[in-house]
């Protein structure tokens, strides 16, 4: 600690540093000094430079008025810290909470729905337009079935097996059929994209004060920041914001919040209803929460699997109504 911030001209003394609890991918900590409090986030990957590029970006999406938390510069401006080999950023502490799509009523899901439109508007004017698009082909059914046969496999051979082993296999056992039924209808590769936050959901946003009055108050976790269709990612975002545990969408605050994000990004319906077609196709062969606990013997993310996988099956079946919703 003293070695990282000796590196600032004047954080402080540090008094005490506390984990986050929030976080799949890296870590982060909660450091309060003698100057006021800060986020301390390490970067597990370690890339130096992917991560420069994302500090860069929020600096000048703030001075475009996006709420965003950039980095503290060090004393020499540099906004990463690399200590034993790993990569550190220093941020302000933003005080705020974290609101689902319950908590949002329809104007809150048309401001939000805004605010992602600003978000890959100005990320337009700040990022360079000539980075090379990675392809991003669709999931091949016929390796979904391959994955479904060795997770159903473990799943059953699980011990102790309990409730969740048994709604695994379920659904693991109802996707091989729908599967079947739909694999014709596997969508085209993508031909355009441009920058997007690339994991925009509840955890990453922060609002301050309470209930209609609240107001983002910064979006944080850039590390996904890259190319990918955004419409594709406003139809991700709304997925995991708007999704009942029962695994519905709410379609009335769907529907607000996808007008608003055509407006501010200037994105037609016909842009939003090729991403609800794409992220359907995506969500009917994803199965990563299961690859976590079976394969990698992870269970962090078991909590999200109970909506995530209903919601599949609901929007297979109201796929018009979800298309309507984002296009209509």
């Amino acid at each position: 600690m003293g070695a990282l911030l000796r590196r600032y001209a004047s954080p402080g003394e540090p008094l005490s540093c506390e984990r986050v609890a929030q976080g799949l991918l890296n870590r982060g900590y909660r450091l309060a000094t003698t100057r006021g409090d800060y986020f301390l986030k390490h970067h597990l990957d370690g890339d130096h430079e992917a991560i420069a590029r994302q500090h860069r970006a929020t600096e000048r999406l703030q001075a475009l008025g996006v709420p965003v938390a950039p980095p503290v510069p060090a004393a020499d401006g540099d906004t990463v810290a690399v200590i034993g080999g790993d990569c550190y950023a220093l941020h302000p502490w933003v005080q705020g909470s974290h609101r689902d799509g319950a908590q949002l009523c329809a104007v809150e899901s048309r401001r939000l729905g805004a605010l992602l439109g600003l978000v890959h508007t100005c990320l337009a004017q700040v990022m360079d337009p000539d980075v090379p698009q990675a392809e991003h082909r669709s999931a091949d059914p016929v390796n979904t079935l391959a994955l479904i046969d060795d997770l159903v496999a473990r799943a059953r051979r699980h011990e102790p097996r309990d409730a969740f082993d048994e709604l695994a296999e379920h659904r693991l056992l109802e996707r091989r059929v729908l599967l079947g039924l739909h694999a014709h209808r596997r969508p085209a590769t993508p031909v355009t994209g441009a920058w997007v936050h690339g994991d925009f959901h509840p955890l990453n946003l922060l609002y301050r004060g309470e209930g209609r009055s609240a107001e983002p108050a910064a979006i944080v976790d850039w590390d996904r920041l890259g190319v990918q269709p955004r419409a594709e990612e406003a139809v991700r975002a709304a997925a995991i914001f708007f999704v009942r545990p029962s695994g519905e969408l709410e379609l009335a605050k769907v529907r607000a919040y996808a007008r608003a994000y055509r407006r501010a990004a200037g994105a037609d319906a016909e842009e939003l209803a090729a991403a609800v077609h794409r992220v359907w196709w995506e969500r009917l062969n994803d199965f990563w929460i299961l690859r976590w606990r079976y394969q990698l013997h992870d269970r962090r993310a078991d909590p999200q699997f109970p909506a995530a996988s209903a919601l599949a099956v609901w929007w297979t079946r109201e796929y018009e109504a979800v298309c309507e919703a984002f296009a209509g």
